[in-house]
């Protein structure tokens, strides 16, 4: 079993946010997949479904970005998972809008979720680092990601989501090369030629002549003439 944990806020005022990115994954997860409705526990709202042959838990907690790592600890203990076995989905700052990098471990980056999260149940977690840009000035970072995503970034985000939900099969199996592969596809779609054939040029060249033949020899004789020829 695994647990795909979407990091963001409870509430209206900020189902659009920036930092709600990961609830937003997890939704689009869900409606594409096919899960159970959501439902109240562990301190979140939870779904439960198959991706593959996993069976698969999807927890958004409600407990406030900074106390996150409550609400998972609760849900792995419950079914006595271990880190290796949550995949968390988040806003990362440090990549530019429509990146999106699967991460094993290492540090939170300032990331209150992730530093709650390493706070109750370590770091030996996966990580879908979901880029939003940074504003430029660290000062400007929490009302950032605290503002809802800008009209020019509905293009790229949502390729991004449906991207998540196209390889979310292949991340829960553990094939996290698969499941970039799957959000390149959207961010970045193959383009069909659109140059066509060029029409064969008109030639130039006259056609071969055919060959002359071979002129036709009048005979001027009279007949008495033919007649002596003959015999001669």
């Amino acid at each position: 079993m695994k647990i795909f944990v979407g990091l963001g806020n409870p509430g209206p005022k900020y189902a659009g946010n920036r930092h709600n990115v990961g609830f937003m994954a997890l939704d689009r997860i869900a409606e594409d997949h096919g899960f159970a409705p959501w439902r109240g526990k562990f301190q979140g709202a939870m779904s439960e479904g198959r991706l593959g042959r996993e069976k698969v838990l999807l927890l958004k907690p409600e407990t406030f970005m900074n106390l996150s790592g409550q609400s998972v600890g609760e849900a792995m203990r419950f079914y006595k998972l271990t880190p290796a076995d949550v995949i968390v989905f988040h806003d990362e700052l440090d990549l530019a809008p429509g990146k999106c990098r699967v991460k094993q471990g290492g540090g939170h980056a300032g990331h209150n979720g992730l530093r709650s999260l390493h706070a109750h149940i370590g770091a030996d977690y996966t990580r879908v680092r979901i880029g939003i840009g940074h504003p430029g000035n660290k000062n400007a970072v929490s009302s950032y990601v605290l503002r809802d995503f800008a009209k020019a970034d509905e293009g790229w985000l949502d390729d991004v989501l449906r991207g998540c939900a196209d390889g979310a099969v292949d991340l829960a199996e553990g094939d996290s090369g698969k499941f970039m592969n799957a959000i390149g596809r959207r961010v970045n779609p193959p383009r069909s030629s659109t140059n066509k054939p060029k029409p064969d040029a008109p030639t130039t060249e006259a056609p071969a002549p055919n060959p002359e033949k071979p002129a036709k020899v009048v005979d001027t004789r009279n007949p008495l003439q033919k007649l002596m020829d003959k015999f001669s």
